[in-house]
């Protein structure tokens, strides 16, 4: 049972753990003009105080299924109450992946699955993700797919939200979500959102304060299910997120729904595999 509060669908605890890679220093210098906090690593207690100070309830946490850190299991295993996990994939690999997904999903609370079209500049729309999707129906478990051109100097074509277009056709069982925004194409992605009732968005990497006017009208209007706050702590820290949240121009209902209830009706729901 999540508590009162916020969930914050994509944290990073272990930013320090490794040296950052070239594009993420660019990332880092360029994109967000980042400080001293934007590489480093947190522990449970300090990972709750922070979630605390900003009104955030639970936080999913990123884990690799080839290798699950020890210390990112750590936080689901003392406090299943406040973290869960989104177990990144990587399609290329097929089955041998997929079986490891089985297992973290067997074996810890995981959220969602998670791919990252850029890491291999290959649109999602290609087939070779569609063992994932159907891994992911099977399991009744979401899929969150980075959209919009990424952050790091790397090509972004291939994280075009029209790419899901064939994606939510094919597999409309798939509970798919949109992340880090869709930026320059959010009339793409909000027009997908009302095409296919299983597509959402969250707002993870893109501070409150900049999204355009045409998402601020869809979170008003017909996609007042359909968007969900992510912050990508402490990239973009969590307290800032919340705080510019409450200033966005939402009609009576909408902010409460984009901070908490809409992730718990899309993807904390009790999973319900088709066979099972």
């Amino acid at each position: 049972m999540i508590g009162p509060g916020a969930i914050d669908l994509w944290v990073n605890v272990n930013m320090g753990d490794n040296i950052p890679a070239e594009f993420l220093q660019r990332v880092k210098e360029d994109y967000f003009k980042g400080g001293d906090d934007f590489f480093r690593s947190l522990d449970v207690d300090e990972c709750i105080a922070e979630m605390d100070d900003a009104g955030v309830a639970h936080a999913v946490i990123s884990t690799s299924v080839k290798n699950p850190e020890p210390r990112v299991l750590d936080f689901v295993d003392k406090r299943p109450d406040r973290f869960s996990l989104a177990a990144y994939v990587r399609p290329q690999k097929l089955m041998r992946e997929l079986w490891r997904l089985e297992d973290l999903v067997a074996s810890h609370p995981v959220t969602m699955a998670r791919v990252v079209p850029f890491d291999i500049d290959v649109p999602p729309s290609d087939a070779v993700y569609y063992p994932l999707y159907a891994k992911c129906v099977e399991l009744d478990l979401p899929l969150s797919i980075n959209t919009g051109l990424p952050g790091p100097p790397v090509p972004g074509e291939c994280q075009d939200p029209i790419h899901l277009d064939r994606v939510c056709y094919r597999f409309p069982e798939l509970r798919l979500v949109m992340a880090h925004g869709a930026d320059p194409w959010w009339a793409t992605a909000i027009r997908l959102m009302i095409k296919y009732g299983n597509l959402r968005l969250m707002t993870s990497a893109y501070s409150p304060k900049h999204f355009p006017p045409e998402l601020i009208h869809f979170m008003n209007t017909r996609g007042q299910d359909r968007v969900m706050m992510a912050s990508d702590h402490p990239v973009l820290p969590m307290k800032r997120v919340m705080a510019e949240a409450e200033q966005l121009d939402l009609r009576e209902g909408v902010l409460e729904k984009f901070l908490r209830t809409n992730a718990e009706d899309f993807l904390f729901r009790e999973r319900r595999p088709p066979r099972a």
